[in-house]
């Protein structure tokens, strides 16, 4: 048996949060843990020290392999249910390279912009 995909996302952020619960991964590729990235899991600190910043990007572990930022955004639509129309049009833009990475930085700008409208913080690197 594989280990479960894995998605480390910002829970404070509500654009965030709501994405990983909508593209119904469990459908397409079985379990899928999802880990608030300001949780006191082992694992986000982890993937922090090897580089991963995660204000610049969520992470999904799939197979072992890490995806980040628009590239996890890119996997994660590919992988996308295609049942109900926000996961239809999810797919059909972000599973193109190019659209996810030309969109991403729009995405985390409004993250950025969102959290400060509701006095949160970015998230915390190593400690």
């Amino acid at each position: 048996m594989t280990d479960p995909s894995l998605i480390i996302y910002d829970g404070e952020c509500i654009y965030c949060n709501n994405y990983v619960r909508f593209v119904r991964l469990r459908d397409a590729i079985g379990p899928v843990e999802l880990i608030n990235a300001r949780s006191d899991d082992p694992r986000v600190q982890e993937y922090w020290r090897q580089g991963y910043d995660l204000n610049s990007g969520m992470l999904f572990v799939y197979r072992g392999k890490v995806y980040h930022g628009a590239d996890a955004l890119h996997m994660l639509a590919s992988f996308s249910s295609q049942n109900g129309a926000l996961n239809q049009l999810n797919a059909r833009i972000f599973s193109n390279k190019w659209a996810a990475t030309g969109l991403y930085p729009l995405m985390k700008l409004g993250r950025r912009m969102t959290l400060l409208a509701r006095g949160r913080s970015i998230l915390k690197g190593p400690h």
